[in-house]
């Protein structure tokens, strides 16, 4: 059995690590090169680096501190946030990611998946996914833009065809949960899990240790992904690695 990831993630504003509530009421949680270092040191599995306002304010990137970054880290690296073309995928990777994460600019124009997977390979293209749920379509839609812009995108329908053009990996965070802390969403993450082939990486709710034995064991994510009670120590990636570790969970 292939074994669970816990995975830190950084949203970057500004050149700052910051964390609100359902995309909203940002604060800062710290310096991302020194909590980059913190969570390599500590046992993390992968790490996530979102710069959150690129694509709301039409920029590229910031690849100085994607390099910063990198240089602090010997796990996997993925980058997202005002990635727009394959150019703009080369340099991220150049400057050290290892993945690249598409939102915004893959729903606008979903071929730029293909291209990117056509390139460098579908296992360096991951579709971040955020999802909130609609009472009209009595299911969660898709949002662009930093959770700003709500699409015509079902959320099956679109992970759908995500993998269909190479993404290699899905990044899901269900909007309606995000910095709440009151757990991921198992009914979300499980539907789109049953739904594609690729690994998904749950994101947005953890809590509390229990939350990620919950999203592992009843909605079969491949990972889970958690910013908040990571940044302000509330626990630890030891301490949830150890929790799952004694509850049957198999983890690095």
């Amino acid at each position: 059995m292939l074994t669970k990831r816990i995975i830190p993630c950084l949203d970057v504003k500004e050149g700052r690590v910051v964390k609100g509530v359902q995309f909203v009421n940002l604060r800062d949680a710290g310096d991302p090169v020194e909590l980059a270092e913190f969570y390599d040191s500590e046992g993390a599995d992968e790490l996530v680096f979102l710069d959150i306002s690129a694509s709301h304010e039409g920029r590229e990137t910031m690849i100085d501190v994607v390099e910063q970054v990198a240089g602090k880290l010997a796990i996997p690296f993925t980058v997202g946030g005002g990635i727009n073309t394959l150019e703009d995928m080369k340099r991220v990777l150049r400057a050290g990611a290892d993945k690249v994460s598409l939102n915004t600019a893959a729903v606008n124009r979903p071929e730029l998946i293909k291209e990117g997977a056509d390139f460098f390979g579908a296992q360096c293209i991951v579709v971040a996914v955020d999802a909130k749920y609609d009472k009209d379509i009595r299911s969660w839609r898709i949002y662009t833009h930093g959770g700003r812009k709500a699409t015509d995108w079902e959320v099956l329908d679109w992970v759908k065809e995500a993998v269909r053009l190479g993404a290699g990996e899905i990044l899901l965070t269900s909007m309606d949960q995000d910095g709440e802390k009151k757990g991921f969403d198992v009914k979300l993450t499980k539907a789109v899990s049953a739904a594609v082939s690729v690994p998904v990486i749950a994101s947005g709710g953890a809590g509390k240790v229990d939350d990620f034995t919950e999203v592992f064991n009843e909605a079969s994510a491949d990972a889970a992904l958690a910013a908040s009670i990571f940044h302000y120590k509330e626990t630890s990636v030891a301490e949830v690695k150890d929790y799952l570790k004694k509850e049957g969970v198999p983890v690095r």
